[in-house]
């Protein structure tokens, strides 16, 4: 899995003009899953993302976790975070995932991050979305 974490002041994913999902300050994370990638990993991640001090303290330090502001989480499928771009001028995705087995393990990573008492907000799998996101910092992480 791959994922790209966002430090937001709030976020947004429409479908159509529509807003489905939208959140306020938290994290935008965008993820990729990737062939023989598993439900541990997705746990994993699942895990530290809460957990990850990733939001400022007092001090001006980060050294506070999307828990601790009692922040939200968008998460928005991106398989395009698969791809390989090293040869020539067109995206390979030969590593992605096939669709359905890539959104059963996005569908996990949202249930592990939901056990661990996080407001999660979700995208639509597969769709064409629109993102609009304010990125707080900016603050982005490739996990």
């Amino acid at each position: 899995m791959r994922l790209v974490i966002q430090r937001v002041s709030r976020a947004q994913v429409s479908i159509g003009g529509k807003t489905i999902a939208e959140i306020g300050r938290g994290l935008l994370v965008y993820v990729g899953v990737e062939k023989d990638d598993t439900d541990e990993q997705a746990e994993k991640f699942a895990k530290k993302l809460p957990v990850f001090r990733i939001f400022e303290d007092e001090g001006g330090k980060m050294n506070r976790s999307v828990q601790e502001i009692c922040g939200e989480i968008l998460v928005v499928s991106q398989f395009t975070l698969a791809a390989d771009i090293k040869k020539g001028t067109r995206p390979g995705f030969d590593t992605a995932e096939v669709p359905d087995r890539a959104q059963s393990l996005i569908e996990k990573f949202v249930q592990f991050l939901v056990e661990e008492g996080v407001c999660v907000k979700e995208g639509v799998f597969g769709a064409h979305m629109e993102v609009l996101s304010v990125n707080d910092g900016p603050v982005t992480f490739i996990y």
